[in-house]
C-alpha cells in the first residue's frame, strides 16, 4: 500500500473514531443541564471561527464560489441544522446507542429519494431495506419500551441528513471539499445562532464539564473530524471511507454502554445487529456508477 493510501486511511480512521464520540458526549452534556439547541450554537460558532482562521492562515484561494453552488451550500447547512438539532434534542428523550442506530439508517432515505426520481431497486438494495427496517423495528422494541417522539426526532433527522447529502451529491459534487465544508458549516453557524435566539436566547453560564463538552464536540467531533475525513477523501475516495460507517456506529454505541452506562435489551440488540448489517451490504458497489450513500453522517 502506497504512502498516499496509508495516510488517508489513517484519517479515515481518527475521523471515524472522533465522529463516533459526538453522541455520547453531546449526550452527556445535555443531562447535565445544557440546552441542545444552546449547545450546537455554541459547537458550530466555534467551529466556524476555527474554519475560517484555518483557510486564513493557509492563504486558502478555494474559497471562491460561485452563486449557484453557494446556494446549495446554504440550503444544504440549513437542513443540516434542522437534521442536527433534530438529533440532539432526540437525546433529552432516547438513549446515545439507540439514537445513534436510528440515524445510521439514513441511506435507506437516500435510496426512497432515489427511487421517487425513478432509480429501480436493485435485488441487493431490496434486501438491504428490509433487513434494515426490520432492525428498527426490533430496535423501538415491540413491547413499547421506547420512547416514541424521541426515536421520531432520530429518524426526522436521519431524513434531513438524506436530504443534506443528496444535495451535495447532485449538485456540489464537482466542488472541492474544503468550500462546500466552509459554506456548509457556517451556514449551519449563523441558523443555529438564529435558532438560539427564536427559542429565547436561553444562557446559563455553562460549568466546567459544560465548557469542556462544548469545546471537545467543536475541536475534536467536528473541526478535526471533517478536516480527516476531507483529507481521507483525497487520497482514498469518499466510496472508501464510507466503509468505516458501520464501524463509526458500533463504535458509537460501545461509548454509551461504556461512558453512559447504557442498556439494551435482547430484541434491541438484534436490531442493532439488522442496521449495522444493512449499511455493510453496501460495501459492494459497480464500478463506475455514482454512490449516493457514500458520505459520513454530518452530526
Amino acid at each position: 500500500m502506497s504512502q498516499e493510501k496509508w495516510s488517508g486511511w489513517t484519517a479515515a480512521l481518527i475521523s471515524t473514531v472522533a465522529m463516533s464520540t459526538v453522541p455520547v458526549v453531546a449526550s452527556f452534556a445535555i443531562h447535565t443541564g445544557m440546552n441542545p439547541t444552546t449547545l450546537n450554537a455554541a459547537r458550530f460558532t466555534l467551529t466556524g471561527l476555527l474554519l475560517a482562521a484555518t483557510y486564513y492562515l493557509a492563504r486558502s484561494q478555494r474559497l471562491k464560489m460561485d452563486r449557484r453552488a453557494r446556494i446549495y451550500c446554504i440550503t444544504a447547512g440549513l437542513i443540516n441544522s434542522v437534521g442536527t438539532l433534530s438529533y440532539f434534542w432526540s437525546l433529552t428523550r432516547i438513549n446515545a446507542s439507540i439514537s445513534s442506530m436510528l440515524i445510521s439508517i439514513y441511506p435507506l432515505f437516500v435510496m426512497g429519494i432515489l427511487a421517487l426520481r425513478g432509480e429501480i431497486f436493485s435485488h441487493r438494495q431490496v434486501i438491504r431495506l428490509v433487513v434494515g427496517l426490520g432492525g428498527v423495528y426490533f430496535l423501538l422494541d415491540p413491547k413499547g419500551n421506547v420512547d416514541h417522539w424521541g426515536a421520531l426526532l432520530a429518524l426526522i433527522s436521519a431524513v434531513a441528513f438524506s436530504i443534506n447529502l443528496v444535495i451535495i451529491q447532485w449538485y456540489l459534487k464537482g466542488y472541492p471539499n474544503t468550500q462546500v465544508t466552509f459554506y456548509t458549516t457556517t451556514t449551519m453557524a449563523g441558523s443555529l445562532v438564529g435558532f438560539w435566539l427564536i427559542q429565547g436566547a436561553e444562557w446559563h453560564a455553562p460549568g466546567w464539564q459544560s465548557w469542556l463538552a462544548i469545546i471537545f464536540l467543536a475541536v475534536i467531533g467536528t473541526y478535526l473530524a471533517r478536516l480527516l475525513a476531507y483529507r481521507s477523501i483525497k487520497d482514498i475516495g469518499s466510496a472508501q471511507l464510507s466503509l468505516l460507517s458501520p464501524l463509526e456506529t458500533f463504535l458509537a454505541v460501545a461509548w454509551s454502554l461504556i461512558f453512559l452506562q447504557e442498556r439494551l435489551t435482547m430484541v434491541q440488540m438484534l436490531g442493532g445487529i439488522l442496521i449495522i448489517a444493512s449499511a455493510l451490504l453496501a460495501i459492494e458497489r459497480r464500478p463506475g456508477r455514482m454512490s449516493y450513500d457514500s458520505g459520513k453522517v454530518p452530526l
